[in-house]
């Protein structure tokens, strides 16, 4: 028989409503302080000068290409798995069940940790299609500075935001300036301190080579590797909370249908990408469900 959940104490509840006040009342504070800063002649003179986006160069084109749509989806669906599969190993007291490499006999993890590392493989290998049909397409430079007029840019766009007057948006033509440095420290500094921290603390680092064990701490490994992952998921957050309260039957039309409209199609698929990314949440939980792709690649045992 098993015990009832214990109750949150009503003082605990009390002091958790009292704290969310708290933060709402200083969030409140700070948009006026922002607002009040934003009067004085210099800040005031920075966004009239430097409204909030960099101006492109003439081979970008109007738009949204497919591949930025599709792979949007997909960068979305891995990462969910990958955060799901990460919260897991964290907290996993007893495996639910072990995978070993049948090329390697030594080299063996928890079955949670191998969906972990596998959905990690997945999401790189769509985030480096990705990268080189941004390049291949001229579409880099909507999230590659190109301009050190970036800068005051996105000075003054977080002045916008941050005192609720915020920046004209409209993803189709050009990201402001703070979206543009969000979206390059996202691709080219964030995944790949991810992807490296990720493999030096895997079972498929070469711990046989000192030399490189040295040169690469574990210990660094791990400083940055789950600060990384929490980045992302702030990104993920504040991204969506925009994309949602800036327009969102149109923002979503322009990356889920490639169209420049306030139709319902993005929105629709919206929802329906939401409702497969709740059930990965769950799928990956599954045991038996890992454990029918993991025998693919090596010998699995799950515990009964």
């Amino acid at each position: 028989m098993t015990s009832p959940r214990p109750r949150t104490p009503w003082p605990r509840a009390l002091a958790l409503l009292l704290g969310a006040a708290g933060l709402l009342i200083l969030a409140f504070v700070g948009v006026c302080a922002v607002r009040w800063l934003a009067s004085f002649g210099v800040v005031a003179d920075l966004v009239r000068a430097y409204p909030g986006a960099s101006t492109l160069p003439d081979f970008v084109t109007t738009g949204i290409p497919a591949f930025v749509s599709w792979t949007h989806f997909l960068n979305a669906f891995f990462l969910v798995l990958v955060v799901r599969s990460a919260l897991r190993v964290r907290n996993e007291k007893v495996a639910g069940g072990l995978w070993s490499s049948k090329r390697v006999k030594k080299r063996r993890m928890s079955l949670a940790l191998w969906a972990h590392i596998a959905v990690d493989v997945l999401w790189l290998v769509n985030g480096l299609v990705f990268v080189v049909l941004l390049f291949a397409s001229g579409h880099w430079a909507r999230i590659v500075p190109t301009s050190w007029d970036v800068i005051p840019n996105a000075l003054s766009a977080l002045v916008q935001y941050a005192s609720f007057d915020w920046p004209t948006h409209d993803g189709w033509t050009n990201y402001n300036a703070l979206q543009q440095l969000s979206y390059f420290a996202i691709v080219f500094l964030a995944a790949p301190i991810a992807a490296i921290t990720g493999f030096r603390l895997s079972a498929f680092w070469p711990r046989q080579s000192e030399r490189l064990s040295r040169a690469f701490p574990e210990r660094i490994a791990k400083a940055l590797h789950w600060p990384t992952m929490l980045f992302f998921v702030a990104f993920v957050i504040v991204h969506v909370g925009l994309v949602l309260t800036t327009g969102a039957r149109r923002n979503l039309n322009t990356i889920y249908a490639g169209d420049h409209s306030d139709g319902w199609l993005g929105f629709g698929l919206f929802a329906l990408s939401v409702v497969v990314l709740v059930a990965a949440w769950f799928a990956i939980r599954n045991d038996r469900w890992i454990a029918a792709v993991a025998r693919r690649f090596g010998d699995v045992r799950l515990r009964k």
